[in-house]
C-alpha cells in the first residue's frame, strides 16, 4: 500500500473533538501515512481551547502551517498530497472554497485538492443549513469534494462523547482511504 500524504484544515466551527480525534487516529495509522501538514485558523485554536480546554494541538508530531503560509508544499499540486480533510469545516470556509476564493492557505490547498483532482472531505459541522449553503455543497460535490456531514452514528452503541465523536471520524477515515478497524454493520 503507498503511503499517503495528507493536508488536514481545522477552521473555528464547532466540533474541535473531530479534529483531536483525526490527528490521533492518523498516529495510530503511520504505517499509511507519509505526511500530514496541518493548518488551523485563529478561530480554530479559539474554539479547541474553549471546548477542549487545553491547547494539545501543539503536541501532536505533524507539521503545522501558519493560516497565510503560501509557501506550505499543500500550496501547490506539484507536491502530491493525496487528500484533504477539513475538519470541521464551517460554512464559511465550504462557501469560500465553492465560490474559488482562495485567500488563506485552507482555501488555496482545498482549490489545489481539486483542480488536481484529489481527495477534499468537508466535514461539515453548522446546523441547520440555508439554501446558500446547501447550494454550496451542491457546487463543491460537482466539483469532486466529498461532504461528510459530521453526522455520528448510534449503530456501534458509543458510551461517551469520544466514541459517538469517533464514528464521524472513522466514517472520514475510510472515505480518505485508509485501513483501519472500527465498527462495521454486519460485521460479526
Amino acid at each position: 500500500m503507498q503511503k499517503k500524504k495528507v493536508v488536514v484544515a481545522i477552521t473555528g466551527a464547532s466540533g474541535a473533538l473531530y479534529a483531536k480525534l483525526l490527528l490521533h487516529k492518523l498516529l495510530q495509522l503511520k504505517s499509511q501515512v507519509e505526511e500530514v501538514g496541518v493548518v488551523m485558523s485563529d478561530n480554530a485554536k479559539d474554539v479547541w481551547r474553549f471546548e477542549l480546554g487545553d491547547e494539545d494541538y501543539a503536541s501532536f508530531p505533524f507539521r503545522f502551517f501558519e493560516k497565510n503560509d503560501f509557501m506550505a508544499p499543500f500550496a501547490s499540486g506539484s507536491a502530491k498530497f493525496d487528500t484533504m480533510i477539513i475538519i470541521p469545516c464551517s460554512m464559511g470556509t465550504l462557501g469560500r472554497i465553492a465560490s474559488g476564493v482562495s485567500n488563506d492557505l485552507t482555501t488555496r490547498a482545498a482549490d489545489v485538492v481539486l483542480k488536481e483532482r484529489r481527495k477534499l472531505i468537508l466535514v461539515a459541522r453548522d446546523t441547520p443549513l440555508n439554501l446558500i449553503h446547501i447550494n454550496n455543497m451542491k457546487t463543491l460535490t460537482e466539483a469532486g469534494a466529498i461532504i461528510c456531514p459530521a453526522v455520528p452514528s448510534f449503530y456501534s452503541k458509543p458510551q461517551t462523547i469520544e466514541e459517538l465523536a469517533q464514528t464521524v471520524v472513522d466514517r472520514v477515515i475510510d472515505l480518505a482511504g485508509f485501513v483501519s478497524d472500527s465498527y462495521r454493520w454486519g460485521a460479526d
